[in-house]
């Protein structure tokens, strides 16, 4: 008997923890939530979207609804938790329909029933996992930095690399090779550092570097046979700006593009690409290996002249079964003739579009406000300002998903300073869609986070190694490389 009252009195209790909405009033305005995922369109793989509502809440509602079906939570406080599963067990239900969302919260004693959203869930999964870089947003070049992987399916996260166990130093960002986890690369720098190449598991150190380069390798992208990668070396210059509202310029000195042989540990040139004329970076292949595109800016007196400074977007045929470079040059956007500067060109692996950075000036626009992505269509030619993509604030560092309806860039949307990783469908006809930022468990993570997510990266399945792999690989022998005997120059 006793029993059976203690569970009764549990039930009860329960109940009255639980708030109720009544005497409800509507309101024409959206929920004061944050992040914002209103009206937006969602992988079906995606992980739960938290979030919490500003404002002084007391206790919120939360029904979504598809068809029949409904998910709901009813709590005290500002935060809206969804449990894992029942969450993908509802989206999964919900793929390729709109899903209603209504949210009644309740603030000085008064429910208010906000303008009802919707969730558009896609067929089109996004790939699962997420690398990227964790780095302090100040003046500080790589102060405890690392390399994380995120399963974006669920809230899992670990270091694949880590200052700890690096000496403290710089690391840039991880790359894969056609998003397969199978085979990436990230560089660690300083003394001792060197590229880290990943074949499954198995890492080592490549030297990609030789006495007639600028610097060692810094951008790079892979060929679709993963046998090379194009790489540029850049001599980068940060300086501080006069003027208060611009914090920090960065610029190249010098800049040169190559492609390396991973299989023979050559270096492979043209002038084309290493012109003294001209400072050439951000090279990437095509997805069919038959191109390399980067962008070239006309040298200048710097840093007087940076201001003028305009990158524009070029390709130049590659041949993967020779390893040659071609010897003609295709202008496909003209960057001092547009008035803006092309950075960070990244192709959709079914090879119909080009997404890029477009800033006023230079070739770092992570810090320029006015930064923003364009799409071009490699068929048409047309371009595509993704004016819903794009905010007020610095939008850059972006990649696609292996099946090209997703991209991940950084965003500084939110307050100009932190960079965080946002996702936005582009459908089948190539219309982007509202993008929304990567979900955490903690829905007031991002502002307690002191971090800027930088460089995001899509993986189709987690990495084989950790960042103990990554220490003992920097403590080994690093591989030379070296020009190739067919130099051009």
């Amino acid at each position: 008997m006793k029993k059976e009252h203690i569970g009764l009195l549990l039930i009860l209790l329960l109940v009255a923890c639980t708030p109720t909405p009544e005497n409800v009033q509507k309101s024409d305005g959206m929920p004061p939530m944050y992040p914002d995922y209103t009206d937006i369109w969602i992988p079906r793989n995606i992980a739960p979207l938290n979030f919490i509502l500003r404002g002084g809440i007391e206790a919120v509602e939360v029904v979504a609804t598809v068809d029949d079906q409904q998910l709901q939570i009813n709590e005290k406080g500002d935060e809206v938790c969804f449990e894992i599963d029942e969450w993908h067990e509802f989206i999964e239900n919900a793929k390729n329909k709109e899903v209603k969302v209504r949210v009644t919260a309740l603030k000085e004693g008064q429910w208010t029933e906000y303008k009802q959203f919707s969730w558009h869930v896609t067929n089109d999964s996004i790939d699962p996992y997420l690398t990227y870089r964790l780095i302090e947003p100040d003046y500080e070049i790589y102060q405890n930095l690392t390399l994380q992987e995120r399963c974006i399916e669920n809230f899992e996260e670990r270091s694949i690399s880590h200052y700890g166990l690096t000496g403290n130093r710089c690391m840039n960002c991880h790359t894969y090779a056609n998003q397969q986890p199978g085979l990436s690369m990230f560089y660690v720098r300083g003394e001792g550092g060197g590229a880290i190449l990943n074949r499954n598991g198995k890492l080592s150190k490549l030297n990609i570097k030789t006495d007639d380069m600028v610097s060692g390798s810094v951008y790079f992208g892979f060929s679709p046979t993963g046998r090379y990668i194009t790489f540029s070396t850049n001599i980068i210059i940060p300086a501080f700006h006069a003027m208060p509202k611009k914090r920090l310029e960065v610029f190249d000195r010098k800049s040169d593009v190559y492609v390396a042989d991973l299989n023979t540990n050559t270096i492979i040139e043209s002038p084309l690409l290493s012109d003294t004329l001209c400072f050439e970076t951000f090279p990437t292949f095509s997805p069919d290996g038959k191109y390399i595109y980067y962008c070239v800016a006309p040298s200048t007196q710097l840093p007087d002249g940076l201001n003028e400074m305009r990158y524009s977007l070029c390709r130049i045929p590659f041949d993967e079964q020779t390893g040659t470079i071609g010897s003609e040059v295709d202008t496909l956007f003209n960057g001092p003739k547009q008035g803006l500067s092309v950075c960070h060109p990244r192709i959709s692996p079914d090879g119909q579009r080009i997404v890029f950075s477009v800033a006023n000036y230079g070739t770092f626009p992570i810090w320029h406000p006015e930064a923003d992505l364009s799409m071009m269509n490699l068929i048409t030619g047309k371009i595509d300002s993704m004016a819903v993509v794009n905010s007020a604030k610095s939008d850059t560092y972006h990649s696609w998903s292996s099946n090209s309806r997703w991209l991940v860039f950084a965003s500084k949307r939110d307050d100009g300073l932190y960079g965080k990783p946002y996702f936005c469908y582009i459908d089948a006809d190539g219309f982007c869609h509202k993008p929304f930022v990567l979900p955490q468990k903690n829905p007031h993570f991002y502002d307690l986070n002191l971090k800027s997510f930088n460089a995001p990266e899509l993986g189709c399945g987690p990495l084989p190694f950790s960042a103990a792999d990554t220490q003992q690989a920097l403590e080994g022998e690093g591989v030379d490389f070296h020009f190739s005997n067919t130099r051009t120059h």
